[in-house]
């Protein structure tokens, strides 16, 4: 635990102002933010096979557009007592087809701290092997993409020229780009 004061909200009692199914809209002192309900989280899976990576494109609603991400789900929005990498197992196979002779999990991270209270799990599979079509549940409609590592930032781009939101985490295979190009 951090040795530096905190700041005069953070002992303020957390209130609920109002909860769904899936989201929560909280309150603590003067902030105002989101959260998952009972502390539910997400896997989210870094799959890497022969130099390549998959990501999917979905439907996000809160966008109002297409969004090219990692595959992720939610941790025991389908069994109770689900781990990350359980969650992660299922969700790679449900959302794109494939499953991974290798697990490791990288840890946990927040997904937007300013706003949410939301974490996930990172996850990365590999020697992987295509077991069916994917595409997620019935109302998913998920595309599946096999894209080579050395073109993940053109991939990107020309979604983005799409009009597709971009989903942060895409910035852990970004990253060394950037860093590369502000080097220069």
């Amino acid at each position: 635990m951090s040795e530096r004061p905190l700041p005069p909200d953070a002992d303020a009692p957390e209130q609920t102002e109002w909860a769904g199914k899936f989201v929560e809209a909280k309150r603590r002192g003067r902030w105002e933010y989101a959260g998952r309900p009972g502390g539910m989280r997400a896997a989210v899976i870094l799959a890497i096979d022969a130099g390549e990576v998959i990501l999917v494109e979905q439907y996000r609603v809160p966008l109002g557009r297409f969004c090219l991400e990692f595959p992720a789900g939610l941790i025991g929005d389908e069994t109770e007592g689900e781990n990350a990498l359980e969650s992660a197992i299922r969700e790679l196979e449900e959302e794109t087809g494939y499953r991974a002779a290798q697990w490791e999990e990288l840890g946990e991270f927040c997904s937007s701290p300013g706003m949410l209270s939301e974490s996930f799990t990172l996850v990365k599979a590999t020697g992987l092997s295509q077991v069916g079509h994917g595409g997620g549940t019935e109302h998913e409609d998920i595309v599946v993409l096999r894209v080579p590592l050395d073109r993940v930032a053109e991939t990107v781009a020309e979604h983005r020229a799409r009009g597709n939101a971009i989903d942060v985490k895409l910035l852990l295979l970004l990253g060394s780009g950037f860093l590369e190009d502000a080097a220069q």
